[in-house]
């Protein structure tokens, strides 16, 4: 699609930035309110699954489609892509129990999954590297944009309408991006029939499947040394080991693994898994600590939230243009990975609302800086024909760092909230019931557990409720909850600003090699990156 017009390509662009706004919108929106929808589904012990279903789900799509959308072309992908994604939200929304809920979010993952890898793949279809740094930026940026407007929306739904609203709100945006797709997206012209890697990506399921079941399940449903998790963990390695063997022995692998012989790839990959570990745990804690700790509603959250993404779209829209400009990347990387770190590490620290909003706005100025580099990376290292599996390959260690962050956070949240719990509701500061009817004690203490701090309304009702003089009890009760809860989410952004840590090691190893100004294929015995583009040295002979 590179030869199109520009004209063309703009309007292609719209289109799939409408698609990504879908997907990212109904995925924001949610943020500030799933503690609370949660809370009212009574399923606060499956808190995580919530989440980490749709990235289980969309972590498997993203990779099929991958491979698949090099194959059959963009376009039938983003369009079954944009209609599951709208059955899942419908469904959602439908949620009666815990349960149905997170089937339904499954659903939303393939949808999410299958649009993030096509949209993304699909800008490398329309510009050259050298270009596709500014549009990479943008698509950042529609994120961004997302995560501005969704948590204060989705926060101030949750306050005045039911919450089965906020998945039903943005389908008719679905319609408007499923129609741009289908008349603006060009058919691409199918190639040579091509077998498809059943048995790869079989074994790529049974090995993504256990792998995040058993972090997911680790030292909450069982224990880290338990036969189940060992034997999910057993699971995944002979699965990886017959996934290793059978792509190695596939005409046209799902996930071909001469790729990561590619050191731009493998350290870009790694960078983003252990990004996305210390971001997305630690992150998905944070409405928690805002609701929870600071006890601001569900629409005030969403603005102290606010000013990170703000800041994330525009660091992340001039990053494209500066790249794109100057033709490098790695300088943006080395500047924006340790930002974030430095943004974490005020969590660990922040008390208040002020320091809660200084760590959005360095948070978000290093994600800007930061997360565009890796994707334009990776896609300029290979060659134009493997586009779809090399993104999809960046998308599947994001996401699997992302799962297994939350999991492992969950973990650390879990351990340490019992112990932080126990210390606050036995000190000598704790509220003393003992003094109180036994039927009203039972009450009070039903609400000393962190999910009872989700429902600011639930605790308002309930404290007014109360006489007079139990209600400085319920109050200090609360309190020390809130303690608690606050201590422990330190040790949870802790964790998260050591795995960035990590990730900004390894930012000095990334290669940096010359974003190439054309898509055409290297000549034969020609790495991806010494190729050139071949129309300016017509030019040049001419």
């Amino acid at each position: 699609m590179e030869h199109l017009s520009d004209k063309r390509k703009l309007s292609i662009m719209i289109a799939i930035m409408a698609a990504m706004l879908f997907a990212a919108i109904n995925q924001t929106i949610t943020s500030t309110a799933m503690p609370r929808i949660i809370a009212i589904l009574d399923g606060m012990d499956y808190y995580t699954w919530t989440i980490n279903i749709y990235l289980l789900t969309s972590t498997i799509a993203t990779v099929l489609v991958g491979k698949l959308s090099d194959m059959f072309g963009r376009k039938p992908f983003l369009l079954a892509g944009i209609l599951l994604f709208m059955v899942g939200a419908f469904l959602t929304g439908t949620s009666d129990d815990v349960y149905q809920f997170i089937i339904y979010r499954g659903i939303q993952g393939i949808g999410a999954g299958i649009i993030q890898s096509t949209a993304f793949t699909a800008v490398g279809d329309l510009f050259p590297p050298r270009e596709r740094g500014k549009w990479m930026g943008l698509m950042t940026a529609v994120f961004g944009f997302s995560s501005v407007l969704g948590p204060t929306l989705g926060g101030y739904l949750i306050d005045h309408l039911d919450w089965h609203w906020l998945f039903w709100i943005f389908l008719p945006l679905g319609f408007v991006a499923f129609a741009m797709i289908l008349v603006l997206f060009p058919k691409a012209k199918r190639g040579e029939s091509a077998s498809i890697d059943y048995l790869g990506s079989l074994f790529m399921t049974t090995t993504i499947v256990p792998l995040l079941l058993a972090f997911s399940w680790a030292g909450t449903e069982y224990e880290w040394g338990s036969s189940q998790i060992l034997g999910l963990l057993a699971a995944t390695v002979v699965s990886a080991v017959i996934f290793i063997f059978t792509e190695t022995k596939a005409k046209n692998p799902i996930l071909p693994l001469h790729l990561f012989k590619n050191s731009v790839v493998t350290i870009s990959n790694l960078i983003g898994f252990l990004m996305n570990f210390g971001m997305m745990g630690a992150m998905i804690y944070l409405s928690f600590f805002v609701q929870g700790v600071l006890g601001i509603s569900a629409t005030y959250a969403g603005y102290v939230t606010m000013p990170m993404s703000i800041v994330m779209v525009v660091a992340s829209a001039l990053t494209g243009q500066m790249i794109a400009k100057k033709g490098k990347y790695k300088r943006f990387a080395l500047i924006g990975v340790p930002i974030m770190v430095a943004g974490m590490a005020i969590m660990v620290f922040m008390n208040n609302v002020p320091m809660a909003v200084l760590s959005m706005i360095v948070f978000g100025l290093g994600l800007g800086l930061g997360m565009p580099v890796f994707s334009l990376a990776t896609q300029n290292a290979v060659s134009h024909t493997e586009l779809g599996a090399v993104t999809a390959s960046t998308q599947l260690f994001r996401n699997l760092g992302g799962t297994i962050g939350i999991a492992v956070m969950g973990t650390v949240m879990s351990n340490n909230l019992t112990k932080h719990l126990k210390e606050a509701l036995t000190s000598p500061s704790a509220p003393d019931f003992s003094t109180l009817d036994p039927k009203m004690a039972e009450q009070l203490t039903a609400f000393a557990n962190p999910q009872a701090l989700m429902n600011k309304p639930l605790l308002e009702q309930t404290q007014a409720s109360l006489p007079a003089d139990v209600q400085p009890l319920f109050a200090q009760m609360i309190d020390s909850i809130r303690d608690a809860l606050g201590q422990t989410l330190s040790t949870v952004f802790l964790t998260g600003t050591i795995v960035l840590c990590a990730a900004f090691a390894l930012v000095f190893f990334l290669k940096e090699l010359p974003l190439r100004s054309s898509n055409k294929a290297p000549a034969e015995g020609q790495a991806p990156e010494e190729a050139v583009d071949t129309s300016k040295l017509a030019v040049k002979k001419a």
